[in-house]
């Protein structure tokens, strides 16, 4: 599938039902002699039973909240899904039945736009040309590909077919690479043009792989994704998966080691629009969505794609670099409701000179997302002071699929967490695994349906992590009287001075309420009585100077703002922080002292 204007023709048909819809809206019938397939019951009760629960009586569909939007308050369980269910159906057919075929689905920043209609024929040929390289079901298929079009058809079309894509990072070497095709023995790799070398350049290590196709210019021996789609049957029928089949792949972003092969389910996806999309950023076919955390991100995933499939709205992908001022042109000039970023992403745009934000507008923002990391109450309040529009920071993660505790709209607290989102519920335990009251800090624990299965291939780490419906984080938070939940650090980042636990996170958001402060990091240190004490890594704001005046400022800044001994001893101003390619500072590489100087 090119990447430019998709021509806008009738509706894929693979069901008599879709054929039916056809006609209802005026468009042409499936072509003499290819009737279309009578679609698998179980699908069919999978779109009946999701759109009986969003349709008022008589089945008519309900006219779009107004923007004084209601949060419901009843959780949405797995088992309204019926037992065989493909979650690329719901979200691609599921939109075709609601009569949405025409409505934009995915625009592009480089000026494509897709309706649902054409998302849905283009992952119907992306998944038939998959079938006809081999792919079966549970099969993986690995993705190495930019925010694009391309991405949304292989991704959906590959989950129509029972396979498993597996999205990874696009700014990875080689290695890296092979270590994802060889672990996961995908038997495809779709990537896009520019990320193909790297991939070239491992080519003989790849023990599993037996085709590689480009978007873009193919090499000799290379499959171009343009030339398989587009000579390939635009007719795809489901598989018969259950919604417990295995669905899609992520590899974690490793905080603390090698990447682990996250595996979900098929309901997993429906799970969270329902009960955090819906009810917590109160989404609907009205919105557009703009995400800078990029697709093959957990949180990416879900903003840019299945949650905006999952409601019948919009979305905008920017392949790129999301730089300040790309960000601010993105939203000037497609003017999406709920915007979504991570800290680090927030802290840069707010640091771009005066001249980047001349022409900026947020006036079509209602909502602004953060996750990833712990978002510093400072940029909260400098954000909303520049744009008018609160952020909702919240915490997810992998292996969950998406944000589990979240701020609300209206009621975002500085340096908080916030509640616990429908359908799932917290534990803060102690080492002994004893539940602690409010206000202590424990290690938290999660449970909700959306929560992975397994990690690939690694029993031992599928058994630390999972306990019965539990998943353990391996984040520290309190809660505290008023049921909010502050995050603390990771496990292994928290701090013991004089015998006291400190949070990492409450030292961090005191160093970057100082002006001068772009974003920091703080770990612990021994020194020479073998005593514990904070030290902490600073990225200055551009344009000021680091030096011993500004060092002692600081330290007088933290002291004025906690206790004695949370001040860090030392601070170390570096050019950057070491982060994963989600954004997550690596603090296990600053306690083995990977930094880059200033």
């Amino acid at each position: 599938m090119a990447r430019s204007p998709t021509p806008r023709g009738p509706r894929p048909r693979g069901s008599a039902r879709h054929a039916r819809s056809a006609r209802a809206a005026g468009s042409a019938a499936p072509t003499p002699g290819r009737p279309a397939r009578a679609r698998r019951r179980g699908a069919r009760t999978a779109f009946r039973s999701l759109r009986c629960r969003r349709t008022g009586a008589g089945g008519a569909r309900q006219s779009p909240p107004s923007q004084n939007r209601l949060s419901p308050v009843s959780t949405w369980s797995t088992d309204e899904l019926p037992q065989r269910y493909n979650a690329a159906a719901d979200l691609l057919d599921g939109n075709l039945e609601a009569e949405r075929g025409d409505r934009a689905a995915v625009r592009t920043t480089d000026g494509a736009e897709l309706t649902y209609a054409d998302v849905a024929r283009a992952a119907n040929r992306a998944g038939s040309a998959l079938r006809g390289l081999g792919v079966e079901m549970e099969n993986r298929v690995l993705m190495a590909m930019l925010d694009s079009p391309e991405f949304a058809a292989t991704f959906f079309g590959t989950i129509k077919l029972g396979a498993a894509p597996i999205p990874v990072n696009t700014n990875l070497k080689p290695h890296d690479y092979a270590y994802f095709l060889n672990d996961s023995r995908a038997k495809v790799a779709v990537v896009s043009a520019p990320l193909a070398d790297a991939i070239r350049q491992v080519r003989g290590q790849l023990r599993h792989l037996r085709h590689l196709v480009v978007v873009g210019e193919a090499g000799p021996d290379e499959l171009s994704y343009a030339e398989i789609t587009g000579a390939a049957d635009d007719e795809l029928d489901p598989a018969d998966t259950s919604r417990d089949d295995m669905c899609f792949w992520l590899y974690s972003s490793g905080t603390t080691g090698f990447p682990k092969g996250v595996v979900h389910l098929q309901h997993d996806m429906r799970y969270v629009v329902e009960n955090y999309a819906r009810p917590v950023l109160r989404l609907d076919e009205s919105d557009v969505m703009f995400s800078v955390a990029k697709l093959y991100f957990a949180y990416g995933l879900g903003n840019a794609l299945y949650m905006p499939f999952g409601v019948g709205a919009s979305t905008v992908l920017l392949a790129g670099p999301p730089a300040p001022a790309t960000v601010l042109d993105v939203v000037r000039r497609f003017r999406p409701t709920v915007y979504y970023a991570v800290p680090t992403s927030y802290a840069n745009t707010l640091a771009a000179d005066p001249e980047v934000w001349a022409n900026a507008d947020f006036g079509s923002v209602r909502v602004c997302v953060s996750a990833g990391e712990p978002l510093a109450g400072s940029i909260l309040e400098r954000w909303r002071a520049r744009t008018g529009t609160e952020i909702l920071d919240g915490i997810g993660s992998t292996e969950c699929g998406h944000i589990f505790i979240s701020n609300r709209i209206g009621e975002a607290r500085p340096d908080s967490t916030g509640t616990v989102v429908p359908g799932y519920e917290l534990r803060i335990v102690d080492d002994a695994g004893q539940e602690l009251p409010a206000g202590e800090v424990g290690r938290l624990l999660v449970k909700g349906d959306s929560t992975c299965s397994m990690y690939w291939n690694q029993h031992d780490r599928t058994k630390r992590t999972i306990n019965g419906e539990w998943i353990d984080t391996g984040d520290q938070y309190l809660r505290d009287a008023d049921g909010f939940y502050r995050y603390q650090g990771r496990s292994d980042d928290m701090l013991k001075v004089s015998g006291i636990w400190v949070s990492p996170t409450e030292v961090e958001s005191a160093i970057n309420a100082h002006e001068a402060v772009l974003e920091c990091a703080v770990v612990a240190v021994v020194d020479e009585q073998r005593l514990v004490r904070p030290e902490a890594y600073v990225v200055l704001q551009p344009g000021r100077t680091a030096g011993p005046e500004l060092e002692v400022d600081l330290r007088e800044h933290v002291r004025a703002a906690l206790a004695h001994f949370k001040c860090p001893r030392d601070f170390h101003f570096v050019a950057e922080l070491p982060k994963t390619a989600t954004g997550k500072i690596q603090r296990f590489k600053l306690r083995g002292g990977q930094r880059v100087p200033a």
